[in-house]
């Protein structure tokens, strides 16, 4: 049996979907798998921000489409970029096991500390809204691109910083430039972020997918994805999920901006088998809570 499954065309992108396809081969040998890359539109347009050119369902356009198509039988995803709302004939079918969900500062080569009024870029609101809590007297500029290209920009002098996943670091065997790890009890990341998703059509391969579906990575990203999407976080709205699992109980954090600017934060406990509707109670606790 042959399955071609899609990635973007991104170093990153095809490192994630390298270490789906292993996993994949470890506990079904007897396949064929066939790597098919893409240039996404959010990949093409880099001179603005997303929000500006129609959010996060611009990485996935042309991937959907060729799944739709049959061109590919599965796409792996970083869960992050995957819009709130999915077409229900393109269900998830295996949430990959968890990287380091933290964000991390990177300074630029020639530093090793933060100057007084130092400038760091970021392109996420959830980020910057942030930063301007932890660091004083910051100026923050957008940045845009593949991480590669993100930390060129940062060496050639544009920013003194950057903010980026540490999964994405990690998996590119760029550890080595992380100044520090951000806690994620203080710092809240993005919903799902570290976590891969297998994405197929519908009643296709879902069966065979299962293998690679991690429980915990599972129900953390259900809890987050349901916070956000009852906030209809996103791009436009800085909204933050973190969750971890231990035994039965899931703990979820969350954060998220109103449009008046109040900032609202808080924590639940519940059933990881009620990851969904814990979700949707953490973000109606917050409507009425602000710090």
């Amino acid at each position: 049996m042959k399955l071609r499954i899609g990635s973007r065309a991104s170093r990153l992108a095809v490192i994630q979907t390298e270490l789906v396809m292993d996993a994949l081969r470890a506990v079904r040998p007897e396949l064929e798998l066939e790597l098919v890359t893409m240039t996404t539109t959010g990949d093409r347009i880099l001179d603005r921000t997303l929000e500006q050119i129609g959010g996060k369902g611009l990485f996935v356009r042309e991937l959907d489409r060729a799944l739709l198509a049959g061109e590919v039988d599965l796409c792996v995803h970083s869960l992050k970029d995957l819009p709130m709302q999915l077409p229900p004939e393109l269900p998830i079918a295996a949430y990959f096991r968890r990287e380091d969900p933290r964000d991390a500062l990177v300074l630029r080569r020639d530093l090793t500390d933060l100057p007084q009024r130092p400038v760091i870029g970021t392109a996420s609101k959830r980020r910057a809204l942030q930063i301007a809590k932890l660091y004083e007297n910051v100026e923050i500029k957008p940045v845009r691109g593949n991480v590669q290209t993100r930390l060129a920009k940062l060496d050639a002098g544009d920013y003194d910083a950057l903010i980026l996943a540490a999964a994405g670091l990690k998996r590119c065997g760029l550890a080595g430039r992380v100044s520090a790890y951000l806690d994620p009890e203080r710092f809240l990341p993005a919903a799902g972020q570290g976590i891969l998703a297998v994405q197929s059509r519908a009643g296709a391969v879902c069966e065979l997918l299962s293998a690679l579906d991690d429980p915990d990575s599972r129900a953390c990203a259900l809890a987050e994805r349901s916070f956000a999407s009852a906030l209809e976080g996103g791009c436009t709205a800085p909204t933050c999920a973190y969750a971890t699992a231990e035994g039965e109980t899931l703990r979820l954090r969350g954060l998220y901006q109103t449009g008046a600017g109040a900032v609202r934060r808080g924590a639940l406990e519940g059933p990881r088998g009620d990851a969904e509707a814990l979700g949707r109670a953490l973000a109606e606790r917050l409507r009425g809570e602000t710090l």
